[in-house]
């Protein structure tokens, strides 16, 4: 049991998820006004605040993907609820048969020229959250508790 519930994939799949926003918000942030253009092609914010969400949207995964570095409690949550929304949005294009890049990686993701599926992304982040899955499964057998962020602060201070 102790191998399923590994201490070393728990801190590993934590790393990769956490570069995986890193990435993704960073790239996301080098050209806002793209990424605005990808929210729009879904249709579904108003044009009035898609400007604040292409800077909102990776700005909160590069504070989670901090996070998740360092188990803040809080950002597998964060995490997790993100991903879920993703998945929403990926539907929706799905649903209303969007030819639009996903726009998950930013608006030069070389996968989304490549791809250009929204099923493809939707699969990848189904496995993401039945991974977020498995380390919530993981703290509850190892007994782990994320780390407060004023208690972080305070280990800094000191």
């Amino acid at each position: 049991m102790a191998k399923i519930f590994s201490l070393k994939i728990y801190f590993v799949l934590r790393i990769l998820f956490a570069v995986i926003f890193l990435y993704s918000g960073i790239s996301k942030l080098f050209s806002p006004a793209d990424f605005a253009l990808v929210i729009s092609g879904y249709g579904i914010l108003p044009d009035a605040i898609i400007p604040l969400a292409a800077i909102a949207i990776p700005v909160v995964e590069i504070l989670v993907a901090a996070g998740l570095c360092f188990d803040i409690k809080g950002s597998l949550t964060l995490y997790s609820l993100m991903i879920i929304v993703f998945m929403a949005v990926l539907f929706h294009g799905i649903s209303m048969g969007l030819d639009v890049d996903c726009g998950c990686f930013g608006p030069e993701d070389p996968e989304g020229k490549a791809f250009h599926s929204l099923k493809e992304a939707l699969l990848r982040d189904g496995a993401i959250f039945a991974g977020c899955l498995y380390l919530y499964a993981v703290r509850a057998v190892r007994g782990i508790r994320p780390v407060a962020v004023w208690r972080m602060l305070a280990r800094i201070k000191s």
